[in-house]
């Protein structure tokens, strides 16, 4: 499979770079870190409180409104055996789920494709093949909507080409990306440098982003922009960047040419740094880089055209992705928003629908959601959550996640919550065990999955909170890392921390 390179992809976008770029615009990455602040109470092993001192569904809206969060708060936890709701919050309230999304996006893949299910990329020749390895006809790469897919893998396929005896292509070098609708960007409301929200086709190549990287050379810089991953950085042709004396904004976007053009605020530079910049044509992205790759191996390829019309020929070299629970496993620990996208998207097209947009390809999800786990109140724009016009309740996701336990096949893949005592100290091994999928946008947090108490009591939960006033306040230049974000985030964190701990306390026996 390729290389999972800086996958981390929510509003807080990492960047590597001197003090006054991190200052201006990069940002940390926040959406993969586990709930993080104290709880309301130890999750050390302890003796259950009496009836008289925690009662079910008292003091929970107190605790919640000791948080003082602004905004709408809104939770629940289920006994997993029973299936019996043990106490909510605004329960029925729709909020945004952030990244908590792609938990549903992941059982809807699991579901449709099967645990099984691998992508593949095939390299593929129309016409004749003489015996000297002159193709007669067309070379192709298709795409087969693998999300993981990058250079180090393409790299392989070109020197299996070369392998298969092919040294000249007389026809013409295409790339099909067909497999799946084109999206010029995930959120369209994103800035548009952030490397989260890529382009979305049938083909995708590490992640669909591009890495641009600046050295300080004299008074000025040297300028980068590959397709790096650890092995290779072959440059692209399809992106371009140009310095340019300003301070804001950091930097712009263009079309022009069938060239993505980024210009960068010199002031923003420092010393050394480099970042990932989001690519808006992935077919041409990705046959821009096997051009490149097929060249070293002796094999000089026209300039690459994309194409959405399925082919048909012989197929010289296949590439197969890793199994899918090891990529949603990836997915839902880094929170990549295009895996997400690509993964749902093919699930929808399995089901025999050809989604024009995400947002038809998530109404589908959404429908297998209600007929499989009853969840008819999740309404979502997108499989990743990174647009925040989705709206799931905590109720319904905690009753799915109540049914999608039978299968066992979620929280294995579910990264493991890091606990802390009531000191904010990280507890080593905590009695109350929790593995859950996170989401973080701009004052928007989310946290659901599953908990096990001292005693072996296995709860699903669900807990999501949003300032919308404050988040729709914030200017589209600003989204990366608006003031006040990050703080009231984790007071959310915080938050989550107490419920977790009431919960294992409460309902552990």
């Amino acid at each position: 499979m390729g290389l999972i390179l800086d996958p981390v992809k929510t509003e807080i976008e990492p960047v590597v770079s001197r003090r006054f770029f991190v200052k201006s615009f990069a940002a940390a990455c926040a959406a993969g870190a586990a709930a993080a602040g104290a709880p309301a109470i130890s999750l050390r092993p302890a003796v259950r409180p009496s009836a008289a001192a925690v009662v079910p569904g008292r003091g929970l809206s107190a605790l919640i409104r000791k948080a003082s969060l602004p905004g709408h708060v809104a939770c629940a936890v289920a006994d997993i055996k029973s299936g019996q709701m043990l106490e909510a919050e605004n329960g029925d309230m729709g909020l945004p789920p952030a990244s908590v999304a792609k938990a549903l996006t992941a059982l809807y893949a699991l579901d449709v494709l099967g645990e099984g299910y691998r992508f593949e990329t095939q390299l593929m020749v129309t016409g004749d093949v003489s015996s000297d390895g002159i193709v007669q006809g067309n070379l192709i790469l298709v795409g087969g909507g693998d999300p993981t897919l990058d250079t180090t893998d393409l790299a392989a396929m070109a020197k299996a080409l070369k392998d298969a005896g092919i040294r000249e292509i007389r026809g013409a070098f295409k790339v099909f990306e067909g497999a799946l609708p084109q999206v010029a960007s995930i959120d369209p409301g994103q800035p548009d440098h952030v490397g989260y929200s890529p382009a979305v086709s049938g083909i995708a190549l590490n992640f669909n982003r591009v890495h641009f990287e600046w050295k300080k050379a004299g008074q000025s810089w040297n300028v980068s922009m590959q397709a790096r991953t650890a092995k290779y950085r072959p440059a692209v042709s399809t992106a371009s960047m140009t310095i340019k004396n300003r301070a804001l904004p950091v930097y712009t976007y263009s079309r022009t040419g069938g060239v993505d053009r980024w210009t960068v605020a010199k002031s923003a530079l420092g010393k050394d740094g480099a970042r990932w910049l989001p690519v808006r044509k992935p077919g041409e992205y990705a046959g821009d880089v096997f051009r490149t790759l097929a060249r070293s191996h002796g094999l000089v390829l026209p300039a690459a055209k994309t194409t959405t019309v399925r082919p048909q020929g012989r197929i010289l070299v296949q590439h197969h992705s890793d199994p899918l629970p090891v990529i949603l496993k990836a997915m839902l620990k880094y929170s990549n928003n295009l895996t997400a996208e690509m993964t749902g998207m093919t699930a929808t097209v399995r089901r025999g629908v050809k989604p024009g947009s995400l947002k038809a390809s998530a109404r589908e999800m959404c429908r297998w959601a209600a007929e499989r786990y009853g969840m008819n109140k999740t309404a979502l724009v997108d499989h990743s959550g990174l647009g925040d016009a989705s709206r799931m309740t905590a109720k319904d996701l905690v009753g799915g996640l109540v049914k999608a336990r039978k299968s066992g096949q979620l929280r294995p893949l579910l990264k493991p919550v890091k606990l802390k005592d009531a000191k904010g100290n990280l507890i080593k091994n905590p009695a109350i065990k929790a593995d859950a999928k996170t989401g973080t946008l701009n004052f928007v947090s989310g946290l659901g999955g599953f908990m096990t108490a001292a005693d072996g009591t296995e709860l699903a939960f669900a807990i999501f909170t949003a300032d919308q006033d404050a988040r729709a306040k914030i200017p589209r230049a600003e989204r990366e890392r608006p003031q006040g974000a990050r703080s009231w985030n984790r007071r959310s964190k915080n938050l989550q921390q107490q419920l977790i701990g009431r919960w294992g306390q409460l309902y552990g026996s």
